[in-house]
C-alpha cells in the first residue's frame, strides 16, 4: 500500500522539485522563443506609457473612472493608466485579451476564422503565452465556438475577464497612490 510522499527519500524528492523547476524554467524560455515580439511588444509599452504621460486625465475624467469601471475601460487615458496598473500586478494580459476581443469584433468577415484562432492561441488556450484566468467551462465553450467563428464568438470570455478585472483589480486600483494624488490635485486645484 502507498504510504505517500513520506516514504520517498528526500533526494527523490528533491530530484521532483528539480524537474519540476526545470520544466517550468524551460516552459518560459518556449514562450520568449521570439525577441523580436519581445521588443514590439516593449516599443508598445513605452509608447503607451509616454502618452499616458502626455495625457494627464482631467478632474472630470478620475472622478469618472471613481464611478465605474466602465467609465475607465471606455477611456483611452483610462485604459493606458489602468494597463500600466494591471503590469504593476503582472496580469496586464487581461486588458490585452478585452482589448483584443473589441478588435476582433471589428475584423472583416474573411478574417474571422484566422484571427479567432490567433487570439485562441495566444490567450484562451491552455498555457497560452498570454494566457487569461478562464474557468474550464468558458475555455470549453470558447474552443467549440472556434468552430463557426463569427464576431461573438469570444463573448463569453471577455465578459468574464471584464469582471473579473472589475470585481478584483478595479477595486484596487481606485486605492492606487496615482488615483489617490489624482483626486488631490483635483481638490488642491478647486480650492
Amino acid at each position: 500500500m502507498c504510504k505517500g510522499l513520506a516514504a520517498l527519500p528526500t533526494a527523490c524528492l528533491k530530484s521532483a522539485k528539480d524537474i519540476k523547476h526545470k520544466q517550468v524554467f524551460l516552459r518560459f524560455l518556449i514562450q520568449k522563443r521570439d525577441p523580436q515580439a519581445a521588443d514590439k511588444k516593449l516599443i508598445k509599452e513605452k509608447t503607451e506609457t509616454a502618452a499616458a504621460a502626455k495625457s494627464i486625465p482631467t478632474p472630470a475624467e478620475v472622478k469618472q473612472w471613481k464611478k465605474s469601471f466602465n467609465h475607465v475601460i471606455s477611456s483611452k487615458t483610462g485604459r493606458t493608466v489602468f494597463t500600466n496598473f494591471l503590469r504593476s500586478e503582472f496580469s496586464e494580459e487581461n486588458m490585452e485579451f478585452w482589448v483584443a476581443c473589441e478588435d476582433y469584433k471589428k475584423s472583416e468577415p474573411s478574417k474571422l476564422a484566422s484571427r479567432a484562432q490567433q487570439l485562441y492561441q495566444q490567450h484562451v488556450e491552455a498555457d497560452a503565452p498570454s494566457e487569461v484566468n478562464l474557468d474550464a467551462a468558458t475555455r470549453e465553450e470558447t474552443r467549440r465556438n472556434l468552430e463557426n467563428a463569427c464576431p461573438t464568438c469570444f463573448n463569453g470570455a471577455q465578459k468574464m475577464i471584464y469582471t473579473l478585472m472589475e470585481r478584483d483589480s478595479y477595486r484596487r486600483f481606485l486605492t492606487t497612490k496615482l488615483i489617490q494624488d489624482l483626486c488631490r490635485t483635483q481638490t488642491s486645484r478647486r480650492d
